[in-house]
C-alpha cells in the first residue's frame, strides 16, 4: 500500500481507513480493560523505551542532522533534539500515566428525579483519535500513553523532520505493549511522510472521532480549515507576562527571565513582556533580558526608558518567536495590559506579577485565556507541572477542554439511567 514518500489519494485514504477499521476493534476492547491490565501495559512500554534508548538516539541523530541540513531553526532543533535524559523523561511520564487516575466509568454526578429514574453521567473513552504533530518526537509517547489509560485508540502522525525518532519510540511502545498482550492496533504510526496523510485524517469523518493537532499556526490553520471530524485545538502560545507597579523587582524579575529564558521554544515561553509605566525597575528589568541573550524589541514608551531598544514592529505584538527574542510595551496599569492581551493574545497562558492581591484578581479574572497565573512563569503551562502527568497540548478553545488536555480531556460522558419500570405514559 504505501511506504514511504509519497502515494496516490486513493490509497492514502485507503491505508487511513484500514488504519481506522483496526484502531475502532482495539478501542472496543481498551474501553472495558481493567485499569490494572491498561497500566501493567504502560509501564510494560517505559521499560521497552528504556531498553532502547540506543536505538532511539541514533534514530534521533539521523533527524538532527537532516535538520540541521534542511536549515531548521534553533528553536525547532532544540524540539527535536533527545538525548539521554529526554528519553529518560518521555518513558518516566509513560510511566507516570500508569499511576494516575483511570477516568474510565468515573461518576460525574448522579441525580434521582422525583419518579425515582436514578440518573448518572459516566466517563467513557472517546473512541478513536487522531493526533497530527510536528517536531516533537517525545508526543509520540505522550499521545500514546494518555489515549491508552483514557481507552482510546491512537493513529499518529508524526512530522517528516522527526520521521526516524518516532518510528524507534513507537517501535519501543509497541513491543513493551505487545508483552503485556495490549491489541496490537491500540497504538499504531502512520507510515507515510506524504502530506496527503494528513488531509485524508482530516475527512475520515466516522473512522476518526477526534482530530489533536500540535504543532505551528499553519498546521493548525490546516486542521481547522479542511477537518470534517472534531479537532481540539492546540494554538499558538503568543504568552505575557504584565509586571504590576506593585511588583518586587526581584520576583518580577525571576518570574520574567524564567518565563521568556528558560526554553525558548516550548508554547507556554513568554512572548511579550508589559510593564506598568509606574514599575520604576523597568529599564533594569529590560536589561536583564538583554543580559541573558534576549533579543529585546519594546513600543515608543519603552525605547524612551531604554534608548538603543531596537523599535517593535506591528508584526511583533502578534508573533510567537520560539526563540530568544520579546517584545516590550509599556501599558498604562491592568486595564491596558487585560485590553493588550485581549487584542494580541492567543488565550493560551499569560501572567502577572504583582503584590497588590486587588489588582492581580482583576487580572486572574479578566483575562480571557485557558491559563492564568499570579506570581509564576508561564513555563508552568505543562501537564507534568499540573500533576496530570503527560499532556496532549494545552487547548485554547472554549469546548470540551481547555488548558493541559490529559486523562479526563480525553474521554466524553454518557447518561446512564436505572429506573424499576417507569414509563412516561
Amino acid at each position: 500500500m504505501v511506504t514511504n514518500g509519497m502515494a496516490d489519494a486513493d490509497d492514502t485514504h485507503e491505508m487511513i481507513a484500514d488504519m481506522g477499521r483496526c484502531a475502532r476493534s482495539a478501542a472496543g476492547q481498551l474501553a472495558n480493560m481493567p485499569t490494572a491490565t491498561k497500566a501493567a501495559a504502560l509501564r510494560a512500554a517505559a521499560g521497552a523505551m528504556r531498553k532502547a534508548t540506543p536505538a532511539i538516539l541514533e534514530a534521533n541523530a539521523r533527524d538532527m542532522a537532516a535538520g540541521k541540513a534542511r536549515g531548521l531553526s534553533a528553536a525547532l532543533l532544540d524540539r527535536l533534539r533527545l538525548d539521554e535524559a529526554r528519553v529518560e523523561s518521555a518513558a518516566a511520564g509513560v510511566e507516570a500515566v500508569a499511576g494516575l487516575a483511570d477516568p474510565v466509568g468515573q461518576v460525574i454526578d448522579r441525580s434521582t428525579r422525583p419518579n425515582g429514574l436514578q440518573l448518572a453521567r459516566v466517563r467513557v473513552p472517546i473512541g478513536v483519535i487522531g493526533i497530527i504533530y510536528e517536531s516533537r518526537p517525545n508526543v509520540t509517547a505522550d499521545a500514546a500513553a494518555l489515549c491508552v489509560m483514557a481507552g482510546n485508540a491512537v493513529i499518529l502522525r508524526g512530522g517528516s523532520e522527526a520521521v526516524h525518532s518516532n518510528r524507534a519510540i513507537h517501535a519501543a511502545l509497541v513491543a513493551g505493549f505487545a508483552a503485556a498482550e495490549l491489541p496490537a492496533d491500540a497504538v499504531q504510526l502512520v507510515p507515510t511522510t506524504d502530506r496527503a496523510a494528513v488531509g485524508a485524517m482530516l475527512t475520515a469523518d466516522g473512522v476518526i472521532d477526534l482530530i489533536v493537532p500540535r504543532g505551528g499556526k499553519s498546521l493548525v490553520a490546516r486542521v481547522q480549515a479542511e477537518a470534517r471530524v472534531p479537532v481540539l485545538a492546540h494554538l499558538d502560545g503568543i504568552n505575557h507576562v504584565y509586571v504590576d507597579g506593585s511588583a518586587d523587582a526581584a520576583m518580577a524579575e525571576r518570574v520574567v527571565l524564567d518565563a521568556k529564558m528558560r526554553r525558548t521554544g516550548i508554547c507556554g515561553a513568554m512572548e511579550t513582556l508589559l510593564i506598568d509605566r509606574h514599575f520604576a525597575e523597568a529599564p533594569a528589568l529590560i536589561a536583564a533580558l538583554q543580559a541573558r541573550g534576549c533579543d529585546v524589541r519594546g513600543d515608543a514608551t519603552a525605547r524612551a526608558l531604554v534608548p538603543d531598544l531596537p523599535a517593535a514592529s506591528v508584526e511583533d505584538w502578534d508573533t510567537e518567536y520560539l526563540d530568544a527574542v520579546a517584545s516590550v510595551a509599556i501599558v498604562d496599569g491592568v486595564d491596558a495590559a487585560m485590553t493588550h492581551i485581549a487584542r494580541h493574545g492567543s488565550h493560551h497562558t499569560d501572567a502577572i506579577v504583582a503584590e497588590d492581591g486587588e489588582v492581580a484578581e482583576r487580572f486572574l479574572s479578566g483575562v480571557d485565556s485557558a491559563i492564568v497565573l499570579w506570581n509564576a512563569s508561564t513555563q508552568f503551562a505543562d501537564g507534568g507541572e499540573f500533576g496530570l502527568g503527560a499532556e496532549i497540548g494545552i487547548a485554547t478553545g472554549r469546548l470540551h477542554a481547555r488548558g493541559p488536555v490529559a486523562l479526563e480531556g480525553l474521554t466524553t460522558y454518557k447518561w446512564v439511567g436505572r429506573g424499576t419500570g417507569q414509563v412516561r405514559g
